[in-house]
This record gives structure tokens, sequence and C-alpha cells, in this order.
């Protein structure tokens, strides 16, 4: 058999549930690799392998009451959907027992006392948790870096950011340190570092998944999804994620098949809008880089390989929309309950957005909210005209660790005084680096990041780069299915 790691996640589950390998197996081989890999990657901030170690055990011990019992168990009956699967959450989501930090050295270091929902799902499921994952301060930015530990690296190029906020889990799968993992996006958290680490990153649309994840957001911009190495993973951990099985549309309690089930069937033909339109191009003028329309032109060609219509949309953005969505997307911070002797922890991108949204009245975040609304509808109402919107993932190829804040960086983490820059020019940064992903969450659709570019040309060569493809409500299992049958 090949080595742990090698395997899919999906490959990984059949073994677990056949009995073929036990989960301390999987466990420790996992923990093996955290413990060798992460030194150097600033994946994990916190690592659980006692706790870990504890939950596999347990989930044999279920394993073997259902042989004992009689109960088949080479197919999983009667075993949960990843029964002894090894995940990691960022660190933001709360997992019983363990410190939340959200990346920050303003808050103090408190154990959770319950499960968080994101946990809570996936632990009834049976994963296993092996720890927490790197993350910027509080989900803000688009790379995983703070002042509490390590940033989180790429693994193709050590100097490079695995992006945020979901960078730690995004380092971890890609590097082979858990099988897959899931991550939380607010405003491209899932997708950025799925394509800035050669990963499959789902968004699902909004209120697909048990909200949780995240408080103060007013704009109901947050949603968890998966991160995997290929559509049919993902696929797998979405199942564990969406209570029930899907309903097939316009029939309402029929039952479907599961997400993974349904990556196995060929999508219709598409009619696919291609797009570099964004709303941020007016306020942060940026030029793609040549890297970033390679992967859209390699896209492009992969879909009308597969007897997919392209052709070119240009959407109309209200130049109104950075400072609306500034304003809710900084709303959270504002609010955050923490002691004023410790502000001045804070990074300065957190500290000033955090002044600014403490200065704003309720009326302006209100009109912002109304604003977005509307938005969402006329935005909605543009893409309406294709089945898919299709537009690269990122503008730029992964920046390098330290690229938006200015930080001087030797091998450990940055303490205040290295911090250097300012707010606006990190903020600026991160909004050309990434200039197609907000409204995305603004509109509440689903999107998907697939990996299909490589700047050095061979995949594994390079770094890699992505597109994102943007479906309509409901439109999860088709961007599956797409993905899976363009080979990811």
């Amino acid at each position: 058999m090949a080595e742990i790691h090698e395997l899919s996640a999906v490959q990984l589950r059949d073994a677990l549930r056949s009995g073929e390998l036990s989960a301390r197996q999987a466990a420790g081989h996992y923990l093996e690799r955290i413990d060798a890999g992460n030194p150097h990657l600033g994946a994990f901030i916190t690592v659980t392998a006692e706790q870990a170690l504890q939950d596999a055990a347990a989930a044999d011990e279920s394993h073997a009451r259902a042989a004992r019992a009689g109960t088949r168990t080479g197919d999983g009956t009667g075993l949960p959907l990843l029964h002894g699967m090894p995940v990691a959450f960022k660190d933001l989501t709360d997992v019983a027992g363990v410190v939340t930090t959200h990346g920050s050295a303003a808050l103090e270091r408190r154990p959770a006392l319950a499960d968080g929902a994101l946990a809570a799902a996936l632990k009834g499921a049976g994963a296993v948790s092996l720890g927490k994952t790197q993350v910027p301060e509080f989900g803000l930015t688009a790379y995983s870096e703070n002042r509490i530990a390590p940033p989180s690296r790429n693994p193709y190029a050590l100097s490079r950011s695995s992006g945020g906020s979901s960078g730690g889990s995004a380092a971890a799968v890609a590097a082979g340190l858990v099988p897959f993992a899931p991550g939380s996006d607010g405003g491209g958290s899932v997708r950025i570092p799925a394509a800035a680490c050669g990963l499959v990153g789902l968004k699902p649309g909004r209120g697909l998944v048990p909200a949780g994840e995240s408080t103060g957001d007013p704009a109901g911009l947050v949603v968890a999804g998966p991160l995997a190495r290929s559509a049919a993973d993902a696929a797998l951990l979405l199942d564990a994620l969406v209570p029930g099985t899907p309903g097939i549309p316009g029939i309402p309690g029929t039952p479907a098949p599961g997400y993974l089930e349904q990556t196995t069937r060929e999508p219709h033909r598409l009619r696919i809008g291609v797009s570099l339109d964004s709303p941020w191009q007016k306020t942060f003028p940026f030029v793609p880089d040549g890297a970033a329309l390679d992967a859209l032109a390699e896209g492009i060609r992969l879909l009308e390989a597969a007897g997919h219509e392209t052709t070119e949309a240009a959407i109309r953005y209200d130049n109104r929309y950075p400072d609306a969505f500034t304003t809710a997307w900084t709303a959270g911070v504002g609010s955050a309950r923490i002691a004023p002797q410790r502000e001045a922890l804070l990074t300065p991108l957190t500290r000033t957005f955090r002044r600014r949204a403490q200065l704003r009245s309720p009326a302006r975040l209100g009109d912002a909210l109304g604003f977005l609304h509307q938005f969402q509808r006329d935005t909605i109402a543009q893409y309406s005209a294709w089945d898919l919107i299709l537009t690269p993932a990122l503008a730029q190829a992964p920046r390098p660790v330290g690229w938006f804040t200015g930080a001087a960086h030797g091998g450990g983490y940055w303490p205040a005084a290295e911090w250097m820059g300012d707010a606006d020019d990190d903020y600026r940064k991160q909004c050309e680096y990434a200039p197609w992903s907000s409204m995305v969450n603004v509109c509440g659709l689903p999107a998907i990041s697939l990996p299909v570019h490589w700047t050095g040309g061979v995949k594994g060569a390079g770094l890699p780069m992505g597109i994102q493809l943007v479906g309509r409500m409901g439109s999860e299992a088709l961007l599956l299915q797409l993905a899976a049958r363009l080979g990811f």
C-alpha cells in the first residue's frame, strides 16, 4: 500500500472503514509528519497529539465493537462518514479544551469550553482533530502571518505565503500533514490559499453549511468549505459539513445522492462567461500578471476541450462597493472584546480598522449593508446570462512572506517593532492580489478554485496558479462535477 499521506482522502476513508488501517495508525502517521514538517512550514499553531491519539483509540474501539456485534464494517456500515479521518481546524474555530488564539496576541489564552459549530459537525462525523492551524489576526487578511507564531509558508516555495485566512490549513493539506481540512471564507479565505497552494478550494453558497464560524458578520459573508487535493476529496468533506442529503431542485424533501457520488456524473454543456472585471479596479487599479493570465488561458482551454462554451463577460460593478464592503468586513473587529491595555498588541492593520469601525455610526453600517444587498441583486442579475463565471483566482503569483506588511522576517515570528508599513498600503496590496473573491461572498454564491497552471510549466514545478468558477445558487454539486471532469 502507498504511504498513508499519499492516499487520497477518499482512499483513506475507505481503508479506515474497512479496517485495513486503524485510526491510531492514521493519526500517528500524520502527527509524525507534522512534527517533522511544521517547524519549516508554520502550518500549525497548536498540535493536540495526546488528545488526537485518545480520540483515534476511541474510534478504533467503535470499529471493534461493530465487528464483535456482527455489524458489517467492510463497507463502513454502522460507522460515521469520516470515521477516524484526521483533520485540523483553523485557529478561528473553537475546539473544546483547546485555546482559540484568533491569531492575536491581544487576547487572553483560555481553552474553549465547547466545540464550535464546525468542529462539532466534523467530530460528530467521526473526524479526529490533530490541532489548530495558522491564521491572520481575526482572519482579516489574505496572508496567514501574525504576532504569536511563525508565518504559514507555501510548501512549493518556503519564501512565499500560503495565502489566507485559511493559509495554515491549505499549507497543511498541500504538504501532506492532513488529508483535507475545513476552511472558512468571508472574502476569499478558502479560495485564495487553495490557489496559492495548488489545491481545490470550494466556497459553498450562503446558508448551505451551518453558520457559527464567525461572529460580528452583519453581511453574512462567512461560510465554511473544504480544502482538498481533489474534487472528490472536497466533496467527501462537504458531505460531512452539510446536514442531511441534498434535495432535488424543485422537489422538496426528496433524497439525492451525496456530493461525492455526484462528482462521478457528467455535467451538462455549460455557457461560461470569462471576466477580468472587478469591483476593486477603480479604487485600486491593478494589472493581472502573466501567471494569472496564463492560468485563465489554461482554464479556458480545459473547459472548451471538455465541450463547454466560453464567451467574454463584461460585468459592471458599482464604484461604491469597496467602501461598503470594507465597512461590513471590519465591523466585527470593531466590536471584538479586547482589553484596552492589550490593544497595543494588535497588528497595525487590525488596530487601524478597529479604530475606524468604532468611529462609524450605526447608520453608516446600515447604509453599507443596504448597498451590499442591492449590489448582490444587480450582480447576480448580470451573472445570470451564463451558467458559470470564470476569472483568475489571483491576480499575482503567491507573494513573499512579509510582503504585505513590510515586515523584516528571519526564522521566527514578528514582534511589534518589526511590523512596518501601514494598514492602508497592506489592504491595497491584498485587494490587488485577490480582486475577484470578495464580491462572491457578498452575492452569497458558491465558487471553486482549481489549480490549472504552474509557473514552472509542469504540475508541481514552480508556483501554482488557479482559476475561479462562480456558480448560481445551489450549484455546488455542478462545480464539483466539473472540477472532477477537468481532472482535479
